[in-house]
């Protein structure tokens, strides 16, 4: 038992058993204590109403690193298997491959961008840390109902509507948003990724030393949202404050809206404009949390296998691609030296698109400016913010071309990226 859900459920079952008056059940020492009136109520009796409740008697056992329960390898091989066949066919249809490419106009681009950003590349920061929690959940409490499993999504995505609207307002309000730094965002990237692996790894159910471990708020922030609830693993409002709080994350596509609802000066459009992007996200995030709240038995089990490796493989995806950020963004080291610029300066051309940049590699002179002109063919996706940490480069590219020039000081390698390390490129520096 880890808390008072679980108290809860064992309680109410062994208060069906006949002769049985009172039950107290102590999550914290694994313990229940029974009142009855008349006959002692049967070992089997009591037994079976706590297995009913999807636990059991005994001596907790000592926690290993590794299982030696064969069944959970060999549900980790189909669940492997399982998310192969899905990758592929995903792939196959196109769904790894959609971009935001759209002529629309208006709150119609919004909704738009979030619909594409809900099934694709942004799932992987916001959808993989969701359905990581909501699983586990699930995976915890299989005595739930499916509508119990579901409910925590509800609770996610209306938070996430109405804080997007709301904080959306107040940046289209104030006409400016405070962007954190490419290393600051790097830093949050990776840290989501670890959070993302750490639950990857407790549903794979291979490490049982991990059973018991748990992430959870620093408590000032937690008293300050008033999720202190002792041992509480889930609330309703909790879950809204999550969704709500996914405004700040590092998402490429959430920063180029919010930079749309910058642009626009207003309370009214900015929240529309970012509550129709967080609306258009729900039903990807939906549809993936539906599908933890369906399987029961030994289908779950296969179901949380693979999906704790997929949300394995997101958070290295995601610790890869903000490490990138964190380490070229400290490769300057500092101001760089005065170049001299005489002669025409380099110009480079490049297109960027919602796959990402194309060229993206560049050879460049030593000391002579760059005149980096980058055609922007999908302003809506996360490749339209890009990064150079080394020059101090922070950008958003609008639809058309636009110039970012630079002259490179030192021989070597120049990597940029977009704001998420997602999309890469370099210039090489020579003599």
């Amino acid at each position: 038992m880890h808390c008072r859900s679980c108290e809860l459920l064992i309680e109410n079952n062994l208060k069906k058993i006949s002769g049985i008056t009172n039950v107290s059940v102590n999550h914290k020492t694994g313990k229940a204590e029974i009142s009855y009136c008349g006959n002692a109520p049967s070992d089997e009796a009591i037994s079976g109403a706590v297995g009913d409740a999807g636990y059991s008697i005994g001596e907790k056992d000592k926690l290993t690193w590794f299982s030696r329960n064969e069944r959970d390898y060999a549900n980790l091989f189909k669940g492997a298997a399982t998310l192969f066949i899905l990758y592929t066919v995903a792939n196959r249809v196109g769904l790894l491959n959609l971009n935001t490419d759209t002529e629309n106009s208006g709150l119609l681009v919004a909704l738009t961008v979030g619909l594409v950003a809900g099934v694709s590349t942004c799932m992987a920061l916001v959808g993989g840390l969701v359905i990581g929690l909501a699983a586990r959940h699930a995976a915890l409490h299989p005595e739930i109902s499916t509508k119990q499993k579901f409910v925590p999504h509800i609770y996610f995505n209306l938070g996430r509507v109405l804080g997007f609207a709301l904080l959306g307002g107040i940046i289209g309000l104030v006409g400016s948003v405070a962007k954190p730094s490419a290393a600051v965002l790097g830093l949050m990237t990776v840290f989501i990724g670890a959070v993302m692996i750490f639950l990857g790894l407790k549903l794979i159910e291979i490490f049982p030393i991990l059973k018991d471990k748990s992430i959870s708020l620093p408590k000032g922030i937690a008293n300050f949202f008033g999720l202190n609830r002792e041992q509480k693993e889930y609330s309703h409002k909790g879950s809204f404050v999550t969704g709500a709080l996914t405004f700040f994350l590092p998402c490429g596509f959430t920063q180029a809206m919010q930079l749309y609802a910058v642009s626009t000066g207003s309370f009214i459009s900015g929240a529309l404009i970012m509550g129709l992007f967080a609306l258009g996200t729900a039903p990807g995030l939906l549809s993936m949390g539906g599908l933890a709240s369906i399987f029961k038995g030994s289908k779950a089990k296969v179901f949380f296998a693979a999906t704790g490796l997929a949300i394995i493989m997101l958070g290295w995806y995601n610790i890869t691609n903000g490490s990138q950020l964190v380490f070229t963004g400290k490769a300057n080291g500092g101001s760089l030296p005065t170049a001299d610029n005489t002669g025409e300066p380099q110009i480079i051309r490049m297109t960027q698109s919602g796959s990402g940049y194309s060229p993206n590699k560049f050879t460049v002179e030593k000391g002579r400016k760059v005149k980096w002109i980058i055609t922007s063919t999908n302003p809506y996706s996360c490749a339209s913010s890009i990064v150079m940490p080394k020059y101090g480069i922070d950008a958003y590219l609008e639809k058309g071309e636009n110039v970012i020039e630079f002259t490179p000081t030192k021989i070597g390698e120049i990597p940029f990226s977009c704001a998420m390390g997602m999309y890469r490129g370099k210039f090489n520096v020579v003599e």
